[in-house]
């Protein structure tokens, strides 16, 4: 059922009651995944994100309600009701768990699995910002730009003291949400790449974490013996995800500032740039834990311990993809 949720709201690009019954249909479809595990963090985590997600919907009606009252249609394309624009606004950020409204996002993604979490990182977000794109001529820009500023500080800030995994790419993600909006606001092709590359990284990232069990930064120490070759194009995506030069992550930030310096946007430039500093900090630290600290000795005993690692088959793919796609960057962003 979730699968259908942004072909739903694309087929409904002119009527907002179905693409709020598209969100519902994606909030009831990932309950079931996030509260499987029968574990009370699993139950509390399930809770919050259908609390959140349902406030959210509310919203959502409530205000294109009020547009269709005032205007007397339901177009998602055109909001001509200042009111409901920036309620509909806040309810989408609700949604993607950008900052201000971001405390819920965290939380939720430590008391899911790996797999569920990569799932509410990357598919969840797709119908709340397929709404975006079709809202984008009505959305108001300067509220856009400054969410968009907060998350990225926001997200760079907060991650500093994580020491879990899922927590850290849970302000990851806040942070790149903060980029990919400030795109939307210039330029719907480098929105829709910054999209694409964001979807790439977390995915390989949160398999990464998935295969090696790696749920807490003391355990990236013992994480290089079980599969060398893996370890090192993860801490590569960690860099990527960072936005260094030589890597894919560094494409979507490259493009999104050269659009707000033609745009004459110099110190929202330069914010968001001191901004991401956290960010790249705190990537560049799980790399220095897991490569230049000293993890504990492999075990002498015959028998191995450690279970042997599946490697799913698109794995390999997209870990070349995480790091090598910046020279295609003229092809991605047309």
């Amino acid at each position: 059922t979730s699968l259908s949720t942004s072909t739903l709201i694309t087929m409904s690009s002119h009527h907002w009651l179905l693409a709020w019954l598209g969100l519902e249909l994606n909030t009831l479809s990932i309950l079931p995944m996030i509260i499987k595990p029968h574990h009370p963090r699993a139950t509390e985590a399930a809770t919050k994100y259908f609390l959140i997600q349902a406030a959210a919907a509310a919203l959502i009606l409530f205000s294109s309600t009020l547009n269709a009252w005032q205007t007397g249609h339901w177009s998602i394309t055109n909001i001509s009701t200042p009111a409901a624009t920036v309620t509909i606004t806040i309810a989408i950020m609700l949604k993607l768990g950008i900052a201000p409204t971001h405390a819920w996002y965290p939380e939720v993604l430590q008391g899911a699995t790996m797999n569920t979490a990569l799932i509410l990182s990357t598919w969840q977000k797709l119908a709340p910002l397929t709404l975006l794109y079709l809202m984008k001529n009505s959305l108001p820009n300067s509220l856009i730009l400054t969410i968009g500023a907060l998350s990225i500080l926001v997200g760079g800030w907060a991650g500093l003291n994580q020491t879990q995994t899922r927590k850290i790419m849970a302000m990851s993600s806040i942070a790149h949400m903060g980029w990919l909006i400030i795109a939307l606001n210039m330029s719907l092709d480098i929105a829709t790449m910054t999209l694409a590359v964001y979807i790439l990284l977390t995915t390989t990232m949160f398999t990464s974490f998935n295969i090696t069990t790696t749920k807490t930064l003391a355990d990236l120490g013992v994480t290089w013996p079980q599969s060398p070759v893996l370890f090192v194009i993860m801490l590569i995506t960690l860099l990527s995800l960072g936005g260094l030069p030589p890597l894919t992550g560094f494409a979507p930030k490259w493009l999104i500032l050269t659009s707000l310096c033609h745009t004459k946007l110099f110190m929202l430039s330069v914010m968001i740039v001191i901004a991401s500093l956290p960010s790249l900090f705190f990537y560049i630290r799980m790399t220095y834990l897991a490569t230049l600290t000293a993890p504990p000795n492999t075990t002498n005993a015959q028998h191995k311990w450690r279970h042997k690692m599946s490697h799913p088959w698109a794995l390999g793919p997209i870990m070349v993809m995480a790091g090598l796609l910046l020279p295609l960057t003229p092809l991605m962003a047309t």
